[in-house]
């Protein structure tokens, strides 16, 4: 049995950093030479990302490190940047959650179960009792967190939506996925983190699922079926640990060329599966790790580049938001009347793939 997404809301911090304030603040923070602060400047320029926004910025103008005071004089320690998600992370959410709720026209009690998905932050109780609270919900509402599995968390989410939905009768799903990726900006110099510095974003999303939905305004997105696989000889690819400053990204500049080489046969056999081939999906969601694993999954799955424009102008608009971007990409997809079925696809540590079909 079908879920429908009757609602989706998004969110972002209220302050955003440019393409050339983000490249000034990485060579303040990373690079030791001039060759390095070259290098930063044209990762910055190739990175795809023209607006990041982030929970650090004290305000909308004045020097760079005064509007990021957080990095300006230490290197945070893992406790100092929890306890700044602890303040952060609710307020976030609940703006994101309160407008997918609005757009559902459901109202707050009568969510039956409560799924959130976060990989940038941890605390007990965590922003899940902040929603319970602020929006407010029954205090009996079912409760699950997708912890830790990186930027396809919010379709392995959806998948638990898509089980409390068809097990429950009567059930109404509120999803949220939250990132604050900018509490975990890496100091010093490193290849692969200056990467994922160069990338990554906060952002909130969340969705309202309900299996047995009232009769829909327009056309009905519903969560139809979902996948995962784990590619072979992948694991060194990509990798997202806690540290003692941060929460750190290994990020081989290998995963494009994997994914390019392994993914379409595992998506062919998994549409067949559901009587699908891809000539028949009418659009794509897939989550912009960075502009060539966007243009590795294009070529290798030969889309035209009107295809990949959506998850090309969220990471331009909004950097990479982990677990929430593929929420902002569906959103927008929808907004615009995308025609259907549609595949969503995102990849994390493992190397893994997940990937919903919507229609």
């Amino acid at each position: 049995m079908p879920v429908t997404l009757l609602g989706i809301g998004t969110a972002l911090p209220s302050h955003r950093l440019s393409q050339a304030e983000s490249a000034a603040m990485a060579q303040r923070l990373s690079a030791t030479n001039d060759v390095q602060a070259t290098l930063l400047q044209r990762l910055q320029r190739r990175s795809g990302v023209a607006f990041r926004h982030s929970v650090l910025l004290a305000d909308a103008d004045g020097p760079l490190m005064e509007r990021l005071p957080f990095y300006a004089d230490a290197n945070p320690t893992t406790s100092e940047r929890m306890a700044r998600f602890a303040a952060e992370a609710g307020p976030l959410a609940l703006r994101a959650t309160s407008a997918a709720l609005a757009a559902a026209a459901v109202d707050p009690d009568s969510i039956t179960h409560l799924v959130t998905v976060c990989c940038t932050g941890f605390q007990a109780p965590g922003f899940d009792l902040d929603l319970i609270q602020g929006l407010p919900l029954d205090p009996n509402v079912a409760r699950t967190q997708v912890g830790f599995m990186g930027c396809h968390g919010a379709l392995n989410g959806l998948r638990v939506a898509h089980a409390f939905g068809q097990a429950v009768t009567g059930s109404r799903v509120l999803l949220c996925a939250l990132e604050l990726c900018s509490l975990h900006q890496q100091l010093g110099w490193h290849p692969e983190r200056v990467v994922a510095n160069a990338l990554f974003a906060d952002g909130a999303a969340a969705t309202v699922l309900a299996a047995d939905p009232p009769a829909p305004v327009g056309t009905p997105w519903r969560l139809l079926a979902s996948g995962s696989t784990l590619l072979p000889d992948s694991a060194d690819a990509m990798a997202w640990t806690i540290a003692d400053h941060g929460f750190e990204m290994g990020l081989s500049p290998r995963v494009p060329a994997l994914i390019a080489a392994r993914l379409a046969p595992w998506l062919d056999g998994w549409l067949a599966a559901q009587g699908l081939d891809r000539a028949a999906i009418g659009s794509w969601a897939l989550h912009p790790g960075g502009p060539r694993l966007l243009e590795a999954v294009r070529d290798c799955l030969d889309l035209s580049a009107s295809a990949i424009e959506p998850s090309t102008a969220v990471l331009r608009e909004c950097g990479n938001m982990s677990s929430a971007t593929i929420l902002f990409i569906l959103d927008r997809l929808r907004l615009a009347g995308a025609p259907l079925p549609c595949v969503a696809l995102a990849f994390g540590p493992g190397l893994c793939v997940e990937a919903a079909l919507l229609g």
